[in-house]
């Protein structure tokens, strides 16, 4: 994984935090291999920082964690566009919890914070129910399976979790995200649960 930040000590703050730590291996750029996790500590989202996470994580294959100080409701929905699996709080971002958020990334699982999560149920309700009824619209198409899925995956269980609530293995589980995932063109789970309820599925 590599830090990105937008001054040295906010970066030199991570790298100190993750080096040593035996479940990540800090590199120095993003390019010195494909699939990497970058790690992008802003203060606030402002443009510039919004482009710096598509620039990763669109041209450089990157999956990205990021850690922001404050975020506004009008940014939540872009920043998971952006294909942002994970968000830490800088006023939570431990060593622990900077490698959760990163080892979940590299699953290509999501990490929200419990605030966050809700502030982008309600944000995406309201665009669906803005959205409802507009002839024209286009429509998922989940399976009911999917949409079990999902709605576990929204309430922060993890795969096993999954497989035992739905008495599934969790081979069934990671192959319903899997395909869903690559059908919609999805790029982790918070953006197909983004999706799931942008559309009212859940």
């Amino acid at each position: 994984m590599a830090v990105q930040a937008s001054d040295p000590i906010s970066r030199e703050g991570a790298v100190s935090q993750l080096r040593g730590r035996p479940e990540v291996e800090v590199r120095e750029d993003l390019s010195s291999a494909a699939g990497t996790v970058a790690l992008l500590v802003e203060d606030t989202l402002d443009e510039a920082a919004l482009t710096r996470l598509r620039r990763i994580v669109r041209s450089e294959g990157a999956r990205a964690v990021l850690v922001v100080g404050t975020i506004r409701e009008t940014e939540l929905l872009d920043v998971i566009e952006c294909g942002v699996g994970a968000i830490v709080w800088r006023r939570e971002a431990t060593a622990h919890r900077l490698v959760q958020a990163v080892v979940a990334a590299q699953r290509g699982d999501g990490d929200l914070p419990a605030d966050l999560l809700g502030r982008l149920i309600s944000q995406v309700g309201t665009l669906h129910r803005g959205a409802a009824g507009r002839p024209g619209a286009p429509s998922l198409g989940l399976a009911p399976r999917e949409v079990d899925v999902l709605r576990l995956v929204a309430e922060g269980l993890d795969t096993g979790e999954i497989a035992s609530k739905l008495s599934y293995s969790e081979r069934t589980v990671k192959n319903v995200m899997h395909g869903l995932t690559t059908r919609l063109h999805l790029r982790n789970r918070a953006h197909a649960v983004a999706y799931a309820l942008r559309e009212g599925y859940i």
